[in-house]
């Protein structure tokens, strides 16, 4: 049963996507709602189908396993199309397939009255098919196929409504940052694939060993996974893809793309463990970035802006788990940070909508009275990614990394507490300029139970999704644990009381602290404008080193360029045929006669010169 439905899972978005872009945007309104998530739901239904049965009955070998086709057979090489689903990949599948499902169905309402909804669909269809392949190859050569994939939709996406220039701009950053990482992965894949003969996942984890050439390919995998999840010094590209539609931003944040390069090292783990020094590599950045990025949350106005640099953050906290070899602990970060920002995204839609496209936090204020359904999700989503203790998954999930941090090194742990304080405060103040305080703008219309309904199920999940892993001071609950300890070994022990208090009081003062600073009060709140706070609003500062080491020069270079010899040659050669032809042009008159006069005045010289 696993080996005909596990390509079920990727076929039904796929189907969808193709009838969709086949359609050419001719297909009936309803009818695109029913098929875009109607698809992906499928999909849904056969992922926990096959978790079901293979938790209940676990195959022998540990995984079900199925070869599609063989794609490249060469000397010394081989490649296949083949899908694999063990308890890592069970785990994704459930994410992408579940969690994007919601938010499709979210999506059908928010793009209502969107002229070009049958686009929107076909792209997001195959976003989710492209990501199911990704985390269910078995195969480094399949899983970069979906790689590429997510590459295109994310491009498509954000540029989605492209006819305004900004929103191209930000697609185009998008897609050439993301390609760096791309390069970089695709040498490393040759790397791997040249040392070992195949790129057969399980086949490469068993047969690597240590030494320069691994340590290097496992720094080109690094780079390529840092471009995908938005990590220092390849962060610019996300905040500029908020120029997509909402849904798409849940999408891309919450269950695809961004932890394509997460699940990737994951997966890797046994050859990056061959690479201490890689591993150092990835707790480090992971750290600088989510210190980095809760710096710039801190300064935004643009609420979808706040919930795209907290991704960032995220991100880092679960790159920091990798390289502290917490694969557990990322992992479960990873699941429950699908929860709460998925929410958190909608609820910003929801606000944004409701506000007449507004998406600066300074001109709403006092939408909890308007909007109370919405300002309850949005608050348990603000309480999971603000890590609040005993009433947030985020809390459980960001522990488990606190911990591990320390066991690495106490100033790694340090900075990620941190984090966790700078987050709690942005958290929160978005939550207090937004929904509390005077109303500084009206909101109109209501929220439908097409989005109502998702926003409730992932606040549930955002607060009691953390029950599957607690520490052993709160019940030692290991069911997460536990689940993938056959992929990645028992999970080490680690902490004790003290650091557990510690993380547990952190947010709490956080909160208290956002609370002083932003409480509700009768006088319109100012975003704040010192030289410090706009270097951390304009990310540190990257886009303008970039722009003055990168992108000015290239244009420059193609400026001076543009009418060298070569262009010289080529105009000359354009303009001796645009002559010929315009006399040739002059020849063709219609005149019959005057056509028979050449002709018998070419006889003539023709016999001339026959005699």
């Amino acid at each position: 049963m696993g080996g005909m439905l596990l390509p079920m899972v990727i076929a039904f978005p796929l189907a969808g996507s193709i009838i969709l872009l086949l359609s050419a945007g001719e297909m009936p309104r309803r009818a695109t709602q029913l098929i875009g998530p109607g698809s992906v739901g499928l999909s849904a239904l056969c992922a926990l189908f096959l978790a079901s049965s293979f938790l209940s009955d676990p195959p022998v070998s540990g995984s079900f396993h199925v070869v599609l086709w063989h794609w490249l057979t060469l000397p010394g090489f081989a490649a296949q199309i083949a899908l694999s689903l063990d308890q890592l990949s069970l785990v994704m599948m459930l994410v992408v397939s579940c969690i994007g499902f919601l938010i499709l169905v979210y999506a059908a309402a928010y793009m209502d009255d969107d002229a070009d909804i049958c686009r929107f669909f076909a792209y997001m269809t195959l976003f989710v098919a492209s990501m199911l392949l990704l985390v269910l190859a078995s195969d480094l050569l399949a899983l970069y196929v979906g790689w590429e994939g997510v590459g295109l939709c994310s491009y498509l996406l954000v540029g989605f409504w492209y006819g305004e220039l900004n929103n191209a701009l930000a697609a185009r950053k998008a897609f050439v940052v993301t390609r760096i990482g791309d390069a970089l992965l695709f040498v490393g894949l040759t790397l791997i694939a040249t040392d070992v003969g195949t790129l057969d996942i399980p086949t490469v984890l068993h047969t690597i060993h240590a030494g320069p050439q691994t340590t290097l390919g496992c720094l080109l995998l690094l780079g390529g996974a840092m471009a995908k999840s938005a990590q220092v010094p390849f962060q610019t590209w996300l905040p500029d893809a908020m120029a997509g539609p909402t849904p798409v931003s849940a999408l891309i944040h919450a269950a695809t793309m961004v932890t394509a390069g997460v699940y990737m090292i994951a997966r890797l783990h046994d050859l990056f463990l061959a690479s201490p020094f890689t591993m150092v590599a990835c707790a480090i950045v992971g750290t600088v970035t989510l210190l980095l990025a809760a710096g710039s949350a801190l300064t935004q106005t643009d609420i979808k802006r706040v919930l795209a640099y907290s991704t960032m953050s995220q991100l880092g906290y679960m790159y920091l788990a990798l390289g502290c070899g917490s694969w557990q602990g990322a992992i479960f970060h990873l699941v429950t940070h699908a929860f709460f920002k998925a929410l958190l995204f909608m609820g910003a839609g929801a606000v944004i909508l409701r506000m007449h496209h507004e998406q600066d936090m300074f001109r709403m204020g006092g939408l909890k009275a308007d909007m109370p359904g919405v300002f309850y999700a949005f608050l348990a989503g603000s309480v999971a990614l603000a890590g609040l203790p005993l009433i947030s998954a985020g809390y459980f999930s960001k522990e488990l990394i606190l911990s591990n941090a320390w066991n690495l090194s106490p100033l790694l742990w340090f900075g990620a507490l941190s984090g966790a304080f700078m987050t709690a405060l942005y958290t929160f103040r978005c939550v207090f300029l937004t929904f509390f305080g005077t109303a500084r703008g009206h909101a109109h219309g209501h929220t439908g139970l097409a989005m109502a309904i998702p926003m409730s199920i992932l606040a549930v999940l955002a607060i009691f999704g953390g029950y599957m892993q607690t520490p052993a001071e709160i019940g030692g609950i290991n069911m997460f644990a536990n689940l993938l300890s056959p992929v990645f070994g028992p999970m080490r022990e680690v902490g004790g009381t003290g650091l557990l208090l510690i993380g547990s009081l952190v947010p709490i003062i956080g909160v208290a602290l956002a609370w002083t600073i932003w409480k509700p009060r009768d006088a319109v709140p100012a975003p704040a404008n010192h030289p410090v706070q706009q270097v951390m609003r304009a990310n540190w500062g990257f886009d303008a080193i970039y722009n003055w080491l990168l992108v000015h020069p290239y244009f420059t270079l193609g400026a001076l360029n543009r009418r060298d010899g070569l262009d010289r040659i080529s105009d000359g050669i354009t303009w001796v045929m645009h002559g010929g032809s315009q006399v040739l042009a002059r020849m063709q008159s219609g005149q019959v006669r005057r056509y028979a006069g050449w002709i018998a005045a070419g006889t003539v010289i023709a016999l001339c010169l026959a005699i």
